[in-house]
């Protein structure tokens, strides 16, 4: 069960309202809305199951390891070569992550879930980092607890550079 929970706090969303920026009642509408697609989303039996196959497949990895993880991946972001990104990107997670964007049109700028460990398991778009563990989005959901859920403020993001 702390499994399927888990994954309910691990399902990190970056959304935005493309045309201007959000008053406060809007963005209040806005985080409201996201964070009830989360729960959502990250109960689908697709996501269930790749946060499940790549914990075990992570278990041992050791922060030395996740942080020579994450350097290969920004490393990949500016290359022409991109296997570990390119590897995420067309697993069917990812697929099923561009869909849920897809169909929800401006709303979301990018989606991105994370392991145990804040490892991007599938993501609609490249993220500029590949371990997000040491930021809010991964700490204030999969940090806290059981069924933990967080929407974070409305802010430009680095790797889309939308609001």
């Amino acid at each position: 069960m702390r499994n399927l929970t888990a994954l309910v706090a691990a399902a990190g969303i970056v959304f935005a309202l493309t045309a201007v920026p959000a008053q406060a009642d809007q963005a209040a509408a806005l985080k409201a809305m996201a964070k009830s697609k989360i729960i959502t989303w990250a109960q689908d039996p697709k996501v269930v199951a790749a946060i499940k196959a790549q914990n075990t497949k992570h278990a041992s990895l050791d922060q030395a390891s996740i942080i020579k993880l994450d350097k290969q991946w920004r490393a990949e972001t500016s290359a022409s070569s991109k296997p570990m990104i390119n590897g995420i990107l067309s697993n069917d997670l990812s697929a099923f992550l561009k869909g849920v964007k897809g169909k929800n049109g401006a709303l979301f700028t990018e989606i991105f879930v994370m392991d145990n460990k804040g490892l991007n398991v599938g993501q609609s778009d490249i993220t500029s980092d590949y371990w997000q563990g040491d930021e809010a989005k991964w700490k204030k959901s999969y940090g806290a607890g059981m069924g933990a859920v967080h929407v974070g403020k409305i802010k430009q993001d680095e790797s889309t550079q939308k609001f």
